[in-house]
């Protein structure tokens, strides 16, 4: 996941849609699309022209990207393998995407968003089957258990984000252990089980095609 020194808001409104990027906010009456859902700027008002073609898949693009925090060179890798992978390349996107480290700590109700994952993973609190695992990057895979550090259990911020998680609905592939900061990995993602926010893959699948 990469860095973004700016307001994240910002992308939401950009997308039209909530990207989930600021955590708990995203989830209040605070956030910016509750407020201002319009493109940012200062003629983001009047910016409503209709987006064909192209610019569709530019979008798409860029809001898949920002919802997992992503670089574009990073992106067009993970393009790349899941073009090597069998299936169908835009499900095979999506299903890499949601292995990554970062996502399964928020997944799990660890983290109250993929950046704040990303963080735990790097200061190095989060286990994976027991032995510490520093890379956002990393893809889970079936039978792994992801933990949190012992001595963070009792972090106000972790403990907030896990209340928050605990009325979402269910992650199908992880085996929740929310009590004790763990889960483990029973499948992989399935395309269907993601849905948050809409995504069509098969436009980015153009857009690299051309």
């Amino acid at each position: 996941m990469a860095r973004h020194r700016e307001a994240v808001c910002r992308l939401c409104r950009r997308e039209a849609q909530k990207l989930y990027l600021k955590g708990l906010r995203c989830f209040t009456e605070k956030c910016a699309i509750e407020k201002r859902n319009f493109v940012p700027g200062q003629h983001g008002q009047s910016r409503r022209a209709k987006i064909q073609g192209y610019g569709l898949q530019l979008r798409e693009k860029q809001k898949v990207k920002r919802t997992y925090g992503l670089l574009e060179r990073q992106f067009r890798n993970y393009f790349e393998k899941s073009e090597k992978t069998h299936g169908p390349t835009g499900e095979n996107l999506i299903v890499m995407l949601e292995r990554r480290l970062d996502n399964a700590v928020w997944r799990i109700g660890i983290a109250s968003s993929r950046s704040q994952g990303r963080q735990l993973v790097l200061h190095g609190h989060i286990r994976v089957n027991g032995k510490k695992v520093n890379i956002p990057s990393y893809l889970v895979s079936v039978g792994e258990e992801i933990s949190l550090k012992d001595n963070m259990h009792q972090n106000a911020m972790i403990l907030e984000a896990r209340n928050v998680a605990q009325s979402q609905s269910a992650v199908p592939w992880l085996e929740l252990d929310r009590e004790k900061f763990k889960a483990r990995v029973v499948a992989l993602p399935k395309r269907e089980n993601v849905q948050t926010p809409p995504i069509n893959e098969q436009l980015i699948v153009e857009l690299y095609s051309k």
